[in-house]
């Protein structure tokens, strides 16, 4: 019996068949399971790539393990996105954006066009939207941040920042802590105000931060940030009983949970609407709509686990999460300019007239109110 090794393995060599850039295919894994017509032949797989899951994408020029051994799995990468080293699962990035060096990110996690983070960050149920940048020593869970119009004018998160998404209170203590850094209405037109949130801190969850705002480096944000105003929250000495705080913290948190589901929903309905839809329009075929119907995947995920988690918050406190209706969504004012102007979308957004910014952050103010008024107390 032979048992000589097949190499290139059959993985392997379906990618180098098409003309993928495997640079070398003796330190490379590619599961049977990974679909080789979902690899662009474009993509570049440094030495240490592992491939597999059914999803797994990678698109034009993006590149994988350029610093390290990378390990993905049902991974998207849109063009020129990268993961410099590091796992990712269930992450989708598109255009441009990248993961530094030993990245650890998990599933419902998107980053958007040039959303970026340094080495060491991990992340889950994370959505960027563009240009948002991490610095290193991160983890973010439960977060939507958003905020800047540029790669040299974005929201930017400092190194060794905490999202603390967990609370002792309850029998098992709960997640229903995801906080907003900015928001989708606005930020998904790339017209607003960046925030910083300093270094050698961190936050509690549930939160809300306002466009423009600034945290001071070194400290623990716990309470919400209005815009425009730079906040260093004092300490102060604490020595009570170990009770959970009483109505005022459920209504709180039940508010700002509906507030980040209504969210959600809106940023999906502006995936479903717009990017599809004009996706669906343009040149680019299949290959353009991909990491586009696999970030909505994302975002169901994110939605999924916010009811989740707040359902339970409620239920363990005697209280009942409202069914969302069904109904389907207002259409988007934006149907005459979905076809006009570049092709690439963070273009086609600063391209737009003010008259359909503004119809267009109303409809998703619409969209998120209602989820938001269904959801809430």
């Amino acid at each position: 019996m032979n048992s000589t090794p097949r190499w290139p393995a059959p993985g392997v060599n379906a990618l180098l068949e098409r003309g993928v850039r495997v640079l070398d295919p003796a330190q490379t894994y590619v599961g049977d399971d990974v679909d080789a017509s979902r690899i662009a032949p474009t993509a570049v797989l440094f030495p240490g790539t592992r491939l597999s899951g059914p999803r797994t994408y990678l698109g034009p020029d993006s590149s994988v393990g350029a610093e390290g051994p990378a390990v993905l799995v049902d991974a998207v990468l849109g063009a020129g996105a990268a993961v410099a080293s590091g796992y990712v699962r269930g992450a989708v990035l598109l255009r441009g954006a990248c993961l530094g060096a030993n990245a650890h990110v998990r599933e419902g996690t998107l980053l958007e066009e040039e959303a970026s983070t340094a080495h060491c960050v991990g992340l889950k149920q994370t959505i960027l939207l563009s240009f948002v940048t991490l610095g290193s020593l991160i983890n973010f869970c439960d977060v939507l941040m958003a905020g800047g119009t540029s790669r040299q004018d974005h929201s930017e998160v400092g190194s060794g920042f905490i999202h603390f998404n967990f609370t002792p209170w309850g029998r098992r203590g709960d997640k229903a802590t995801a906080s907003l850094v900015g928001d989708v209405v606005d930020g998904v037109f790339l017209r607003s105000g960046r925030i910083f949130l300093g270094g050698s801190g961190g936050m509690v969850g549930p939160a809300c931060v306002g466009y423009g705002s600034i945290a001071a480096a070194g400290q623990v944000v716990r309470r919400d940030l209005d815009p425009e105003r730079l906040v260093l929250q004092p300490v102060k000495p604490l020595d009570v009983p170990a009770v959970e705080p009483g109505e005022q913290r459920v209504e709180r948190v039940w508010r700002r949970n509906a507030r980040f589901i209504g969210q959600l929903a809106a940023l999906r309905e502006w995936y479903r609407q717009v990017r599809l839809a004009r996706a669906e329009l343009g040149p680019g075929g299949e290959p353009a709509r991909i990491p586009l119907l696999e970030a909505m995947g994302v975002i169901d995920v994110c939605l999924g686990e916010r009811v989740k988690r707040l359902d339970s918050f409620l239920r363990e406190r005697g209280r009942k999460l409202p069914l969302l209706g069904a109904g389907p969504h207002e259409s988007s004012p934006l149907g005459s300019a979905l076809a006009a102007g570049p092709a690439d979308h963070v273009e086609w957004v600063r391209s737009l007239a003010e008259a359909h910014v503004e119809a267009g952050r109303a409809w998703l103010q619409r969209v998120a109110s209602r989820v938001e008024r269904e959801m809430g107390p």
